[in-house]
């Protein structure tokens, strides 16, 4: 850092970046296309009111772009009452890429920095945060354990994570790798930060539940065929072939196990929908 304003490059990441060059130093964070100054940052972090979307830019190309912007603008409007620009999000998102092409993640956060605790209905001039980070590998299956749990306002994906991250964290201490969730009647709804379906041997089901309608979920449910959005229970488990989890940072993902039920990792429908999410034509930033 210099002075009180965070630097534009990130040095390299502990494990990510270790033997790179600095040709692979990217930005670390932008508020409104300028570096951001730490008090800028203090009521996201102090009072954590705001929305976000976060993109796989693979060489300045986005897969789902159009789902992306819609999302902001939407939840911008229920957070703030206000309606955001998306040109003005694109062209902070450009200018913090610049010209590198590769594959990163990018953050995008909408939030006031004169939000106060007190006053939150005051807060109705939303600034664009936009964060860099590399984009993951991929990664192994995982194993999850359910919980009862429904997030804060699921349909808006919102900055409140406090929930989903405790029992993302309780599911780790108890030797899985994340946690998924399901309502009071155990019928399952979404993990704490991708959503979840299932393979019944002849379709694609996502849960008929309060869920985060997450991007990767709404392009491969427009173009699988046999996909269908209904309950699935707990003991709904029993009858599936494979389980998954998607987002936009990884894709599909195989779930290997919930609880105690085990799947396998490499049934042939990860292959289907892998296949049929990557011809998606990818936007233009």
């Amino acid at each position: 850092m210099s002075g009180d304003r965070l630097s534009t490059e990130l040095l390299p990441n502990r494990g990510l970046f270790q033997g790179m060059g600095t040709a692979t130093l990217v930005s670390m964070a932008e508020l409104d296309g300028a570096p951001v100054h730490i008090d800028e940052l203090q009521a996201l972090a102090l009072t954590n009111y705001g929305h976000f979307t976060s993109m796989r830019v693979e060489d300045l190309r986005i897969r789902g772009l159009s789902h992306h912007l819609e999302r902001l603008v939407r939840d911008c409007r229920t957070l703030f009452g206000v309606e955001l620009d998306r040109e003005r999000v694109r062209d902070h998102v450009r200018h913090a890429l610049g010209e590198r092409g590769g594959v990163f993640v990018v953050r995008v956060t909408v939030f006031d920095p004169a939000v106060d605790l007190g006053r939150p209905a005051a807060a109705d001039d939303p600034r664009v945060l936009v964060t860099i980070r590399p984009a993951m590998n991929t990664p192994p299956p995982l194993r999850v354990q359910s919980f009862t749990y429904v997030r804060d306002f699921a349909a808006v994906k919102h900055v409140g994570l406090f929930g989903p991250l405790w029992h993302r964290r309780t599911a780790q201490l108890n030797g899985f790798d994340d946690a998924v969730f399901s309502d009071a009647d155990s019928y399952i709804a979404e993990g704490p930060t991708w959503n979840v379906g299932f393979f019944d041997g002849e379709q694609v089901i996502w849960p008929n539940a309060e869920v985060l309608p997450g991007i990767t979920m709404r392009l491969l449910q427009q173009v699988h065929d046999r996909t269908s959005v209904a309950p699935v229970h707990l003991r709904d488990l029993a009858r599936m072939c494979a389980v998954f989890a998607t987002n936009t940072t990884v894709g599909v993902r195989p779930i290997a196990a919930v609880d105690d039920a085990e799947f396998p990792d490499d049934h042939p429908i990860f292959h289907v929908l892998r296949k049929e999410y990557e011809e998606i034509p990818a936007e233009i930033l």
